[in-house]
Parts: C-alpha cells; sequence; structure tokens
C-alpha cells in the first residue's frame, strides 16, 4: 500500500511542479516518503490538495501526507537541501478517520506545544537553534528531576561528581571520540592560544577522577554519577524541540568494576532503570534492544573482538535472568561495546531511546586505568555506562507526551495557586496563606490580577496546576482554605493545618 502511495505522490508532484530531479522514493510498513528538488516550494499548506490529487488517481486508496521538510540530497550535509514529503496509506476511510484522530491528540501531546502553553522552555534565534533556555518554570521541572534521580542513584551506590564543559583534544583522541564523531565536536579555540573542545560525553572525564588516585580492589565497584550538558554538532536540518538539540543536559553515570562484578553490575543498572520509570508511571509499553556490533564492520569500534564477545554475551544473559526479552539489533552498538537500551514511544508511536546499560573494556584500557589486585598486581576494571533519565531534553518530550503536560504534584513549577473571590476583600488573607506555604516550602502562586475569579479558575487549569485554592468570605472568617485538584470541579474545605498536611503527603508520593 505504501509503494502505490509513493509512486502516486511521484506522479503528482512530477505534474504539478517545475523541474522536478534528485528525486528519491522510500517506503515500508509504517509509512512513504518522496523526496526531490524542485524550482517550486512546498509547504504544509499543499499537503491536502496532494493528498486530494492521489486518491482522484486511484479512488481504491486512501492516503494521508504528514509532514513535509528539508533534508540533503543523499543524507550528506555537503549536497543541496532538497524537500522530502512523508505520508502513509490506507485502505479503507475508516482506517484513515481512525488515524486522524490519533493524528489530531498527537497534536495535543506535542512537547512543543505543552512546553510553550505552560511557558517551560524556548528558543531564539540570537542563541541559535537547538539551543533551548528553559524558563523559570521549566527550571523547576529539570531541577526537580535531577533532585530526584539523584536520590534514586544514590540507592544503588552512585556518587556526586562535576566535571568542566570543555577538555583539551587528547581526552576525547584518547577515548576514540575525536576519530569516530570527528563531524559531531565544537571547537573552541581563544585570541591567546588555547584550544578546546565542548564535551560531547562525560566518560573519559570520569575516567580521569578514577585515575586521580591509587584504587584498590577493595574499592571496587566505584560509581560516578553526573548532570551537566554535553554538545554535538547536529546536521543542522535535524534539530526540531527538544527532540535533537546542540546542547543536551546529560544524567549519566560510570561504574568501575572488577571482571567478576561486570554482570551484577549490570542487573543493578536495569533494576535501577526499572524502579525511576515505575516510580514516574513511565514503565508500560517500553522494549529493550540488545544492542551488539556490525560483525562486517569491525573497524568501527575501538577494542578486541574477545572482549566484544564476552561483553555480548554477559548483556545477553542478564536479558534471559531478568526476563527483559531484549531483541538483538546488530550494528547498534557503543564505540567501546554492546549496551541495553530501553526504547520508549513519543506522541506519534516512533520510538524514542533514553535510558541504557553499556559495558566497556576497552576505554579503561586506552586510559591505562588500573587497580591493585588481591595478589597486589596491577589489574584493568571495566567500565559500565548508564544512563537512567538521559537526556533531559528527550525525558521532557516522552513525559509532557505521555501524560499531556499533566505533571505530579511534586514535579509540578507550581504546586498551589492561590483565587481570592474578591481582590478587595480577600487580599489580605490570601497574602498570609502564601507566606504560610512558601514557608513550608511548597511552590505556591497568588493571582492577584484584576481578571474575574472565574477566568483565573479557567486559567490555572490551562496551566494545569495541580491544586488550586479559591478563597472567599467563609474561608477568611473561620481561617479555613478550599482547594480543587486539577481536573475536578468538587471543592474541599479543610483548616489551614490540615491543608498543610495533605500538600505535603501529596507531595511525597512517586
Amino acid at each position: 500500500m505504501n509503494k502505490k502511495c509513493c509512486e502516486l505522490l511521484k506522479k503528482v508532484i512530477n505534474k504539478n511542479y517545475k523541474n522536478i530531479r534528485l528525486d528519491n522514493m522510500s517506503y515500508n510498513d509504517d509509512e512513504f516518503y518522496y523526496e526531490f528538488k524542485s524550482d517550486e516550494s512546498v509547504s504544509e499548506n499543499d499537503l491536502s490538495k496532494l493528498e486530494d490529487a492521489i486518491m482522484k488517481l486511484d479512488n481504491s486508496i486512501y492516503v494521508k501526507l504528514i509532514r513535509v521538510s528539508g533534508v540533503y540530497f543523499e543524507g550528506n550535509a555537503n549536497n543541496e537541501m532538497i524537500t522530502r514529503i512523508v505520508g502513509k496509506g490506507f485502505k479503507s476511510k475508516e482506517e484513515l478517520d481512525k488515524y486522524n484522530e490519533f493524528l489530531e491528540d498527537a497534536k495535543e501531546r506535542d512537547h512543543r506545544k505543552i512546553g510553550q502553553d505552560l511557558d517551560l522552555f524556548c528558543f531564539s534565534d540570537y542563541v541559535g537553534a537547538g539551543l533551548p533556555l528553559y524558563t523559570p518554570r521549566g527550571t523547576i521541572v529539570k531541577d526537580e528531576l535531577q533532585k530526584e534521580i539523584e536520590r534514586v542513584c544514590r540507592k544503588y551506590g552512585f556518587q556526586k561528581v562535576s566535571c568542566p564543559s570543555l577538555a583539551d583534544i587528547s581526552l576525547f583522541e584518547t577515548s576514540g571520540h575525536a576519530q569516530k564523531f570527528n563531524e559531531e565536536l565544537f571547537r573552541v579555540e581563544s585570541p591567546k592560544g588555547h584550544k578546546f573542545v565542548l564535551k560531547p560525553v562525560q566518560c573519559p572525564h570520569h575516567t580521569q577522577i578514577f585515575a586521580s588516585k591509587l584504587r584498590s580492589y577493595k574499592d571496587l565497584p566505584i560509581r560516578y554519577m553526573e548532570s551537566d550538558k554535553q554538545y554535538r554538532a547536529e546536521l543542522q536540518g535535524a534539530v526540531g524541540g527538544l527532540s535533537r538539540v546542540y546542547a543536551i543536559t546529560v544524567e549519566d553515570g560510570h561504574s568501575f568494576c572488577t571482571r567478576d562484578q561486570v554482570k551484577q553490575e549490570v542487573i543493578n543498572m536495569c533494576n535501577l532503570i526499572k524502579d525511576f520509570y515505575s516510580r514516574m508511571g513511565l514503565w508500560k509499553d517500553q522494549w529493550i534492544s540488545l544492542s551488539v556490533r556490525d560483525y562486517e564492520h569491525p573497524e568501527k569500534y575501538i577494542g578486541n573482538k574477545e572482549d566484544w564477545d564476552i561483553c555480548e554475551q554477559m548483556l545477553q544473559e542478564v536479558s534471559d535472568e531478568l526476563g527483559l526479552n531484549a531483541k538483538r539489533c546488530e550494528g547498534e552498538a557503543a564505540l567501546y561495546g554492546p549496551k541495553l537500551d530501553f526504547m520508549f514511544k513519543d506522541a506519534l508511536g516512533r520510538d524514542i531511546q533514553i535510558p541504557t546499560v553499556q559495558l566497556d573494556f576497552a576505554m579503561p584500557k586506552r586510559f591505562n586505568l588500573f587497580y591493585i589486585d588481591e595478589n597486589g598486581e596491577k589489574q584493568t576494571p571495566v567500565m559500565v555506562h548508564r544512563a537512567v533519565l538521559g537526556s533531559y531534553e528527550r525525558f521532557l518530550v516522552l513525559l509532557l507526551e505521555q501524560f499531556k503536560g499533566v505533571l505530579p504534584i511534586w514535579l509540578s513549577p507550581v504546586q498551589v495557586n492561590i483565587v481570592p473571590v474578591n481582590m478587595k476583600y480577600h487580599d489580605e488573607y490570601c497574602r498570609k496563606i502564601k507566606q504560610i506555604l512558601f514557608d513550608k516550602d511548597i511552590r505556591v502562586e497568588y493571582d492577584d490580577s484584576k481578571e474575574q475569579m472565574s477566568k483565573k479558575i479557567r486559567q490555572s487549569n490551562i496551566m494545569k496546576n495541580p491544586i488550586t485554592l479559591i478563597i472567599g468570605d467563609n474561608e477568611r472568617d473561620n481561617n479555613l482554605i478550599s482547594y480543587r485538584k486539577y481536573g475536578s470541579e468538587d471543592t474541599y474545605s479543610i483548616s489551614i493545618d490540615e491543608f498543610i498536611e495533605f500538600i505535603q503527603d501529596e507531595i511525597k508520593k512517586r
């Protein structure tokens, strides 16, 4: 079906647009795309007309053109930019209607729309595309996520470290990243002769903390965690929203352990991932990839074959023991070793990879890392790389789209919003409540605008505030609080002390 739709789209484009060249078709069971260069531009506004033209050519099929975008010819940034139109074919109008409903829901779930509506992040042409700016509200969400992931990781023995965003190029030459990802590095120079690289990953920095002092086998495993910015020079046409950016806020960690400890360390990391995502209400419908090397092209990787064989076997055993049913995906391994990638779905049902556990026998050898074993001999440790929350940006995409921007109260930028019935008579009591809640470390706002009460309540719901207080004569005169939960019209009246106990209990829930 998609093949036929793609061929018909090609006919329509060649009939209606001038001087078509550099064209290419691609299709699979999920969707198709046709890309081309033309003397005329094609916009989102043209898609419905193209759909009608396709279905006129063959009234036995139904088609939805999903998006139009610019891409480089043959995926090479040195080539011309061409137009790509992506679509999907259906056998019946009912299937098409159902898909259109799905797309409408996806629009409401789009993290870019939610981020703008809830004032969480923004972009600026002056700052540059692919460089998100977190607003005060968005920064609260990001900071609370960091506190939570660090709290969970500490339970599994991780200690927080902090490394600079710059490094000498030699660090990444030794790690292998400079050769593998040369075109993705941001190089920084100064008039005084400094030559640095903005860090694309954090693992080489962590090796140097391990190497800073003599280590004994009794010290292992040693586990470091860090949340910090990383920088990668993505293709300019590929960045968009928070899904793909140049400045990535990454939460990851690295364990240094003996070979005998590796398997248990991986099991612990998988349990950590399940623990965190279950707490977030996101542990559902995911699948796991056992990402192994491309056996026909070993030159893509660092390390020796024997170590790779051991690592891949270990991860397979972990998958079997934990019942992960990991799907073996050749050619998806990291530069230095195989990995378990945890795959989730975005609003459009596309796979989005966030958590990962990766085995690495190669990098410790390249940096000459060692510990002293029980016999007083030098031994090379194994590195276990892991990301639980991973990229904060991608995680926010998943979180916002899964829950349509309705965040749990512990994570919400504003936990309690106060609305007075009448500013003239209730302002003083509202300010008193605000100060009491503020002193209890509850994130509280007071809407003291000149708008009507009903509009203030609507605005509180639009901002998806978990709790809205409605304060009138009864509340002021009897030292009470009346509140509504988001999504409910029910109002409850209780004392201030009871409300504080209630809200604190709600915030503790995960």
